[in-house]
Parts: structure tokens; C-alpha cells; sequence
């Protein structure tokens, strides 16, 4: 989440009478993340999230989120349910950007990840994947690996100012990921999150034990790989401050999952490959977005280099064994 597109209070009372919320009593603006406009408000009716969508989204593709989050809810998924407004609608326009509110959840997300999170993060990633089943619409993935040779081409000028050689490494690694990458058809397909990184999932503790009180920001959800999701979380989950690879919290995550959604055996065979596609997606979105975000804008930019760390691991990962699978 971010703030590239400011509101102003006149503007947001105004845009609130089209809704059954009551009275705005605070808003500020969300400052974490890279993508859209974030605020949270607090109404006499409670707290809800305003997204203003910019960048990467497409306004044409907002239907699709906002169904499919609707969808998700409607089959015990706990993630923000879209608020329509006296017209019925949840899209609508502020600021001159598409805007929606959605609930607000509660939990916190955790800022030291623990074994003991990656096993309920496991079952809500299989939870989701099963209930997004009945919904069959389609989107493809925008930042699937036909889209990683473009970025790639995109950080070329500027990408040597980060580090020295990043270039001909990401090449060569490119490379390996495409020609081994599973063909289509070959393992299965549905409704993915595509960026379900800790600050994506809301925990609750009970009795010391965290459980996932609710999952959020769907706006690179699309329809790929299911395994591609659960080699995202291995990506965003598994490794610690010293940049090594934690298989405890990997095996947590994997057999988690599996219980609630079993992994094919073509599903593990091509976790290696899939963790290395996530790991060069990720960073070359962020080395993207590194030399490209506005000094201005009211963001946290994230380092690329701790995703050249995990590629590398990845790289020379030779069966799912490594990864815990």
C-alpha cells in the first residue's frame, strides 16, 4: 500500500455521502507498499479502507478484483469485502483515479515471521485456492514470465547503478527459469493471490498460538499456477534477516497447505523452477520501481538485491527437497 494521489477532507466527505457509512470521524493516509493509493478511514458506522487505484491496475480489470474478493467472502474467505455504495455500486471515481472502500480486518501482520505462522499461512493460502474455485472468470497473469524479459529490458539503462553485473545475471538466470518453465496445461490452474507477502496477512493470537485473521490486497490476483502462489510464499516467508533459507518454516508451510489442498507430485518437481520465477519476478518489479518511483511520492521502496539473494538459492536448489516439499 502507498499514497501517490492525495485527498483532501472536502473531497473524501463528499465522496462518502454516495455511501451508507455515516459520518467520516478520521482518515490517513497508508504508507506501506509500492502500488496504489491507500487510506484508512474511521466512520461512525466503523473502519473500512479507501484504495485509489493507479500504476499497474488497470481500471478495466477492477470488476474482477472486486468479484473476485466478493466470491472469496462469500465462501468463508476472510478478506475485505468490497462496500457498495447508495447506487449499489463499489467502483466509483476520487481525485480523478477509480476508488473503492472495503472493510476493514482485523489482526496485525507479523514484523518476525515464526514457524508457527507459516503453517496457518500454508492451510489460508489452500483455503484460497479451493474456494476460488467457483469462480470462473479468467485474468491472466500481467506479471507472468512473458512479462519479465520487458522489465528486465526496462531496468537495463539504470539497473548497473544498483549493482555492478546485476544485468548479465539477471539475463543468464532468465534464461534457465523460461526454458524450464512447466508447459501449459501441465500442472494445475486457478485463482491465485500472486502477492501474498507478510504484510498481506493478518494474524490473531490465541493461547500464544497465531492464527490468520484475514488476507488482503488482491490486486495482482489472476488465474495461474497454484503452485506459482504457494513458490511466492516460499519466497516472501522462508528466509531470515541473514538471508539464509529457513526449510522449518518451508515444511510448515508446505505440509500445512497439502493437508488442506495436496500438492501433485508435478507440482513439487517444478517447485524449484517456480521459486526461482517468483524470486526474479519480484525483483525485477522492485529494481523497476527502484529506479523509477518518484522521490516525492509517499512510499517504501523495496530493495531488489534481497531478491538477487533468494534467485541464487533458488538457482542452486536441485530438487523440491531443499525447499522442504
Amino acid at each position: 500500500m502507498a499514497v501517490y494521489t492525495e485527498v483532501t477532507d472536502e473531497a473524501l466527505r463528499a465522496f462518502l455521502a454516495g455511501y451508507p457509512l455515516g459520518e467520516l470521524l478520521a482518515f490517513r493516509g497508508i504508507a506501506e507498499g509500492v502500488e496504489n493509493s491507500n487510506y484508512a478511514l474511521k466512520t461512525t458506522k466503523g473502519d473500512f479502507v479507501l484504495t485509489l487505484y493507479e500504476r499497474r491496475v488497470d481500471p478495466a480489470e477492477l470488476p474482477w478484483f472486486l468479484g473476485l474478493m466478493r466470491h472469496l467472502v462469500a465462501r468463508g474467505i476472510s478478506a475485505p469485502q468490497p462496500v457498495a455504495g447508495h447506487d449499489g455500486e463499489a467502483l466509483r471515481e476520487l481525485a480523478g483515479r477509480p476508488a473503492a472502500i472495503c472493510t476493514f480486518l482485523p489482526g496485525v501482520w507479523p514484523r518476525r515471521i515464526r514457524p508457527e505462522h507459516c503453517g496457518p499461512l500454508g492451510d489460508a493460502l489452500a483455503a484460497l485456492h479451493v474456494a476460488g474455485e467457483g469462480f470462473g472468470a479468467r485474468r491472466p497473469n500481467g506479471l507472468g514470465p512473458g512479462a519479465w524479459a520487458p522489465l528486465l529490458d526496462a531496468c537495463r539503462a539504470d539497473g548497473e547503478g544498483v549493482q555492478p553485473g546485476l544485468i548479465a545475471e539477471l539475463d543468464r538466470a532468465l534464461a534457465g527459469i523460461i526454458a524450464q518453465w512447466p508447459a501449459a496445461g501441465a500442472l494445475p490452474e486457478g485463482q491465485i493471490h500472486a502477492d501474498l507477502f507478510p504484510d498481506n496477512v493478518f494474524f490473531l493470537e490465541e493461547g500464544g498460538a497465531p492464527h490468520v485473521s484475514g488476507l488482503i490486497d488482491f490486486y495482482f490476483a489472476c488465474t495461474d499456477l497454484l503452485a506459482y502462489d504457494v513458490a511466492v510464499c516460499l519466497n516472501a516467508w522462508c528466509f531470515e534477516p541473514d538471508r539464509s533459507f529457513n526449510v522449518t518454516k518451508a515444511r510448515a508451510l508446505l505440509r500445512a497447505y497439502s493437508a488442506r489442498r495436496p500438492l501433485s507430485g508435478a507440482e513439487r518437481a517444478a517447485l524449484p523452477v517456480l521459486c526461482r520465477g517468483a524470486a526474479i519476478r519480484f525483483l525485477l518489479t522492485r529494481l523497476y520501481d527502484w529506479v523509477n518511483t518518484p522521490k516525492d511520492a509517499m512510499v517504501t521502496r523495496k530493495d531488489p538485491l534481497e531478491y538477487l539473494h533468494k534467485l541464487r538459492f533458488f538457482m542452486l536448489a536441485s530438487g523440491p527437497e531443499a525447499l522442504g516439499g
